[in-house]
């Protein structure tokens, strides 16, 4: 039973907690694709559809175990092959992945964040730890929280425990006192429990426990039921 008293900092995770990711990545792809066609015709044609260049995003992932939690070095990497493949200049992944990168942070907030932002925040320090690219900064949320963690800071992603070592580290505190609060039961659940850290699972869409050798820690519908259950 989670118990409030026991909690001097809560770390988030991001995608999928406090926005939908993939409409977002999806209408990031389609920006990519009209700059591709006015800046290398040649790979828009080859690749054009959100659905081919995901395509090639996944073919990089295999051929790049080392980018594999590298949200930014795969997405530029995937790029920069779809260029190659198509016979368009190597050199334009870099302003490509600029335009990618700049609609990705166009976040939809799920209407419950901000509330639970403000909650949250108000109470504790709170810091980001996901394994995705989102900059708070161009988003517009960085004033809430106090730090953030991701792959290309640390060089590790969650399950490893050592990302949450890092926002440990940084909140000059022991992970039993830290609440890790994310949507992904094996990502964020049980690797915060298995560090060490009290854990939600912010299970939005009412999905089972996949986890079969382990029971689910407290669990939530929605950002405001986490927040009635800390104020309580």
């Amino acid at each position: 039973m989670l118990d409030p008293s026991q909690i001097r900092a809560v770390t988030l995770d991001l995608d999928d907690t406090l926005w939908p990711i993939w409409p977002t990545i999806r209408r990031a792809e389609e920006v990519l694709l009209l700059w591709l066609k006015e800046h290398a015709a040649q790979t828009a044609q080859v690749f054009s559809s959100p659905e081919a260049l995901r395509a090639i995003r996944l073919q990089v992932e295999r051929e790049r175990p080392d980018l594999r939690h590298d949200m930014s070095g795969l997405r530029k990497a995937s790029i920069a092959q779809a260029l190659r493949q198509a016979g368009d200049d190597e050199n334009l992944a870099i302003p490509a992945f600029e335009i990618f990168f700049a609609e990705r942070q166009r976040v939809q907030l799920f209407d419950d964040a901000l509330q639970a932002l403000e909650f949250l925040a108000a109470r504790w320090p709170v810091v980001a730890v996901t394994n995705g690219n989102a900059d708070l900064g161009q988003i517009g949320l960085d004033h809430f929280f106090q730090d953030s963690f991701n792959v290309q800071r640390t060089g590790f992603a969650k399950p490893d425990v050592r990302i949450f070592d890092c926002a440990a580290q940084a909140l000059q505190m022991p992970l039993s006192a830290i609440l890790h609060v994310g949507d992904d039961a094996k990502l964020d659940a049980v690797a915060a429990r298995d560090a060490g850290m009290h854990a939600v699972w912010l299970n939005r869409a009412g999905l089972d426990w996949a986890v079969e050798d382990q029971h689910p820690p407290t669990t939530v519908a929605s950002l405001l039921e986490l927040c009635d259950l800390l104020a309580a």
